[in-house]
């Protein structure tokens, strides 16, 4: 296998370079980050803090969206204040405190300009009690930029509520003009690397014994359901790498970095489950799902590709869960499309018993899972090669509203409150077997 790289830092050179057929609504997304947020060390504005994005557009004549990664502090809070090229507009009504999420905003074209345009940020309290902005860390030369002084001075280093980060605010516009990239094709692990090699070395026994496809599937997922207590955002706030080793370690000790309690949630169990099954050669993605963008009801699962079905079936790790109709194992899109019951479709492995002792997941199985809430939206994480590239992973995948722009969502969702993601897929896409 090769592994099929796609650019770590997406431009807009790049995004304007994507083809789509006559037929697809015609616009382009506009971004200067990835969506790799650390939730806990953002950036905070106030009156004198303010934040700067800069966007290099096109000459539009439509009207464009700005969408921005926001969250509000508290409810008295007020509005989150901006200005578009130095015109302050209406300002961001907040729609509800205590985590962040994406908000919208049109930009008459009017307020625009062909190349760099400025758009700054701030709040109505002089201290750090109001709004913070996402912001990506890692970039050498942002075009983002913080001021202490109500915009009096700038500068793109030292930012961060703690003044020590260097990166990109997550803000992002899209115009009608242009066309988004085509997907990218997925990324595997190399069967030959180390990493890789030694997970089957690390595998319990039952996992070795077992024999078919559907039997190594069924042992992994019970396996790693079973190996660690879910611990979400809402427990804990230190998030475990994308690294199966590290994820069953930090999970089982319940000890992470700096010794904290470590943020191990429906996501890490895919991620461990996608990396195990590469190790044994079988085919397995991790996708999102969700009802929302914003909304609390997002959940993680794994998709496998079963040769002799000719069809992706969904594994829910977490759960330890698969869904099956006439004896076949059912795809995301069989599963939404089943409607709102699908308690009779679902069969259970041993692991959910040890989930269930955690009221959330019996929460979430009645509300959210089983009434087909979290299958509205799908997106597939373009890369599976968790291992031989860590660094391509995200840093908070579902400690916040999704925002990777490494995930594929479905053609239809960039007009169902999807617009701020620069990947579409069509049906072909998410039902054609591995390359």
């Amino acid at each position: 296998m090769t592994i099929i790289e796609f650019c770590a830092s997406i431009t807009p050179s790049t995004l304007f370079a994507g083809v789509r057929s006559e037929a697809d609504p015609m616009s382009t997304l506009y971004l200067s980050e990835e969506g790799n947020v650390v939730s806990n060390l953002c950036e905070e504005v106030t009156k004198f803090r303010r934040a700067r994005k800069v966007l290099r557009l096109p000459h539009t004549t439509h009207p464009g969206t700005l969408f921005i990664l926001a969250r509000q502090n508290n409810p008295s809070a007020g509005p989150l204040r901006f200005s578009a090229n130095k015109t302050e507009l209406s300002p961001i009504e907040p729609a509800g405190p205590g985590r962040y999420r994406w908000y919208s905003v049109p930009i008459d074209p009017s307020k625009l300009v062909t190349g760099p345009n400025v758009f700054e940020f701030w709040g109505d309290e002089t201290a750090m009690t109001a709004w913070a902005l996402a912001i990506e860390a890692g970039h050498a030369n942002p075009e983002s930029y913080i001021s202490d002084d109500a915009g009096g001075s700038w500068r793109n280093s030292r930012m961060g509520y703690l003044n020590v980060l260097r990166g990109e605010y997550v803000v992002r516009m899209r115009l009608d003009e242009g066309n988004d990239p085509p997907p990218p094709r997925m990324a595997w692990e190399e069967p030959d690397n180390a990493r890789v090699s030694h997970l089957r070395a690390i595998a319990p026994s039952p996992v070795l014994a077992a024999g078919a496809l559907l039997d190594r599937v069924k042992s992994l997922s019970t396996w790693l359901s079973t190996s660690w207590e879910h611990t979400n955002s809402m427990r804990a706030s230190q998030y475990a790498p994308w690294d199966a080793e590290t994820i069953l370690a930090w999970g089982k000790s319940q000890v992470g970095h700096n010794g904290q309690r470590p943020n191990v949630m429906c996501v890490h169990y895919a991620v461990a489950f996608v990396s195990f099954c590469q190790a044994f050669g079988i085919y397995a993605r991790g996708t999102a799902v969700g009802r929302t963008v914003n909304g609390p009801d997002g959940h993680f699962v794994a998709e496998v590709w079963f040769p002799e079905f000719k069809k992706w079936g969904m594994v829910d790790v977490n759960l330890d869960s698969m869904m099956w109709k006439d004896r076949v194992p059912m795809s995301i899109s069989e599963v939404r499309e089943a409607g709102s019951d699908l308690a009779s479709l679902v069969r259970w492995g041993p692991g959910t018993n040890f989930q269930l002792t955690n009221p959330t997941i019996k929460s979430f199985i009645d509300n959210t899972y089983l009434t087909g809430n979290c299958f509205k939206h799908r997106g597939v994480w373009s890369r599976a090669d968790f291992l031989s590239h860590p660094e391509l992973a995200p840093a908070g995948h579902g400690s916040i509203s999704y925002c990777e722009s490494a995930l594929v969502w479905e053609q239809p969702d960039i007009n169902s409150g999807y617009g701020m993601f620069p990947y579409f897929g069509t049906e072909e896409y998410f039902e054609a077997p591995p390359v």
